[in-house]
């Protein structure tokens, strides 16, 4: 899955893959936090702030260790693919979040590349308001997997 956004370089699809087929991972994805991606790129510091904050709250929650959840570059093996109901899963931005989400369920493990960004006017972006309402999806999810995970309720998402 790449964002059509042209902020991630399509130059390490091949080096994604290459773990998935040679089953090193069963996912992968390209995170712009490592090796400073993000910031050097251009994204707006209150994203960054925000993305920090969303991850590692979603680390507490879900206990992984991710550098951040919120990329639009993964790959996914067919064994994954086939493996969780993404149907269950909203039609909006937070469909992301619950794949990774159930991914984890699963017991699958997923290795992050480093990835470089660009920001720039033309490339896509979430306003303000539809930022938070992810913001509130993202804490959301993460809670339903606490909750699923400790067996104090259960989740449709994880079944």
């Amino acid at each position: 899955m790449l964002h059509p956004d042209y902020q991630y370089t399509p130059k390490l699809i091949h080096s994604m893959v290459y773990l998935i087929a040679n089953e090193v991972y069963p996912v992968v994805i390209g995170s712009r936090i490592l090796g400073k991606g993000a910031l050097k790129g251009g994204m707006p510091l209150y994203k960054y702030i925000a993305n920090r904050f969303l991850t590692f709250t979603q680390n507490l929650l879900m206990n992984q260790k991710l550098s951040e959840y919120h990329t639009g570059y993964r790959a996914y093996s067919r064994e994954v693919l086939e493996s969780i109901d993404f149907n269950k899963n909203s039609d909006d931005f937070i469909f992301d979040n619950q794949f990774l989400a159930q991914i984890f369920d699963k017991g699958y493990e997923i290795a992050e590349i480093t990835c470089p960004t660009k920001y720039f006017d033309d490339a896509s972006s979430i306003n303000f308001k539809r930022s938070m309402k992810y913001g509130l999806g993202i804490l959301g999810v993460s809670f339903q997997y606490f909750l699923h995970k400790k067996r104090i309720k259960k989740s449709k998402l994880f079944e």
